[in-house]
Formats: structure tokens, C-alpha cells, sequence
């Protein structure tokens, strides 16, 4: 079955003029990424990368926000077994196979041969960071907001973040970033070059957004795909790298009481308190 005429639980998707829009449509709340969204991803960016009538793709979420990122409920079956007393090789072996096939998704968006552009608005939170930063173009509505939040719920990043950030924002701003797990608005993203330019509402962004792509898509394909070629050769090794180590970090270190507290704290809807155990 070919992409365009699949069924999506978490995208839609649609053709225009050379440009794919792809549009994030939950089924969890703000766009949340669930089992279905880790699920899709790959074919739907594999399918466009393949597809000789795409040239460009725009990149968005439905609704007020653009991701509230991992839906720690939907996805918390994940982390069961390696989070159980005394987990063996072979329950972090199957959780580094999850990190590994999740992370597969949001490459498929960086390894896209035709050029993402991406639409935010409202939250774009954890792993909407992690997409976003595999993205090639970034457009923000004045109403943006930020954050690279693993930190809060006692997870080191391991889809992208870590790895893409440093490229697009520098070290700096990335520590801070991420170490700290605070909220940034569309102005400062735009000044630390997170997003390229921000515009006065999710609708105005949008059309930006078409108009990039539309623009990409007007000149010469395979040129285009040579340019974004060239320019992710120099970096892909160093994200590579980084992404197999952070898979191997958290199949090691991620179980904690920690994240068992993070986690229960999400269903019952509180503050959590962290020990450091």
C-alpha cells in the first residue's frame, strides 16, 4: 500500500504542487507521540522520500499546539520491564531495540531527501524538539513555546535533541537547554536561531511555511536533494555517534526510582519529588 492512500492514527497527509504536508493529529492530547506516532512516522517519510512528485515537505500539528511530546501514559508500557527490580540483558536489550526503533523515526525526517519545513505553533515540547531539530527549516508563530523537558521527567534525551541541537544552537544555549528543562518563548528561539522567523499566528506560519516549501519546490530537484545532501554529510557521523550512545546510556541507566516517580506523578497528576535513587 502506498503511503498517500494508507490510513494514519496519528498524521495526516496530503500532496499539493510537489509539496507533502504531513500534520500531526494527535490521537493523544496536544499531538502527544504515542505508540501510532512512532509507528507511522518511518513510512510516511520513507514514502515521500521515495515519491519522484515530492520536492518539499511542511512539517505541522493540528489544534492549538505543534507537540506536547512523549505521551508517557500511551507509552509507558515501554519502560516496564527494564524498570523492574534486578532487569537482565535481556529486558535492556529489548528497551535499547525500543530507543533504536524510535529514534529510527525521527531520522527518517533528518534523512529525507526532500527538505522539511516545519510550521510551530502553541507547545512544542521533548520530543516535538527532537522533531523539529530534524527538520531543515524551522517557522514559529508568535504564540511558540519551547522546551526540551526530559530533564523534568528523569529521562536523558535520546531522539535527536542532544545530538541535532548543538548544530543548530550551539553548546551553549543546548546546555542550558537541557539541563535546566525551562520553557523558552518564540522570541528567544528565534534568537538563539532555534526558529529562522516568527510570525503573528498559527495561521500566518503556516502559509510561510507553504511558501518556503513552494519555493524549495520550484527549482531543480535533484540539485535541491544534492544541497541537503551536502550539508548534513559533514554532521551525520557526529549525530550518529550520538544517538548510539545515548541509546546505550539509557538501556544502561535510564531505570530509576526516579522515573518510576516521574511516571506515576504524570497519572496522578502532580509535582513529582525526585530523590536521586
Amino acid at each position: 500500500m502506498s503511503y498517500r492512500t494508507a490510513e494514519y492514527e496519528a498524521f495526516e497527509v496530503s500532496i499539493t504542487d510537489h509539496v507533502a504536508e504531513v500534520t500531526l493529529i494527535g490521537p493523544g492530547r496536544g499531538n502527544a507521540m504515542g505508540p501510532a506516532f512512532w509507528a507511522e512516522l518511518v513510512p510516511i517519510f520513507t514514502g515521500i522520500d521515495a515519491d519522484p512528485e515530492v520536492r518539499a515537505v511542511v512539517l505541522t500539528g493540528s489544534g492549538k499546539h505543534f507537540s506536547y511530546g512523549l505521551d508517557l501514559p500511551a507509552m509507558a508500557g515501554d519502560f516496564g520491564p527494564v524498570m523492574a527490580d534486578g532487569a537482565q540483558a535481556a529486558p535492556r536489550t529489548a528497551f535499547h531495540d525500543t530507543i533504536k526503533r524510535m529514534q529510527a523515526g525521527i531520522n527518517a525526517v533528518a534523512d529525507c531527501r526532500k527538505p522539511v519545513v516545519t510550521a510551530i505553533s502553541g507547545w512544542c515540547i521533548g520530543g516535538g524538539v527532537d522533531l523539529i531539530t530534524a527538520a531543515d527549516i524551522r517557522l514559529a508563530s508568535a504564540d511558540a513555546k519551547f522546551s526540551v523537558r526530559e530533564v523534568r521527567v528523569a529521562i536523558v534525551a535520546d531522539m535527536g535533541s542532544l545530538a541535532r541541537l548543538p548544530l543548530i544552537i550551539g553548546d551553549g544555549h543546548t546546555r542550558e537547554l537541557a539541563l535546566t528543562g525551562k520553557d523558552i518563548d518564540a522570541a528567544r528561539a528565534e534568537k538563539i536561531g532555534l526558529v529562522s522567523d516568527v510570525y503573528d499566528d498559527q495561521e500566518a506560519v503556516l502559509a510561510a511555511a507553504r511558501a518556503t516549501a513552494a519555493e524549495i519546490a520550484a527549482n531543480p530537484p535533484l540539485v535541491v536533494q544534492g544541497v541537503k545532501t551536502v550539508l548534513d554529510h559533514s554532521r551525520a557521523a557526529r549525530v550518529d555517534d550520538s544517538l548510539r550512545y545515548v541509546a546505550a546510556w539509557n538501556s544502561a541507566f535510564l531505570p530509576s526510582k526516579d522515573l518510576t516517580e516521574a511516571i506515576t506523578a504524570v497519572f496522578e497528576k502532580r509535582e513529582p519529588e525526585f530523590s536521586g535513587e
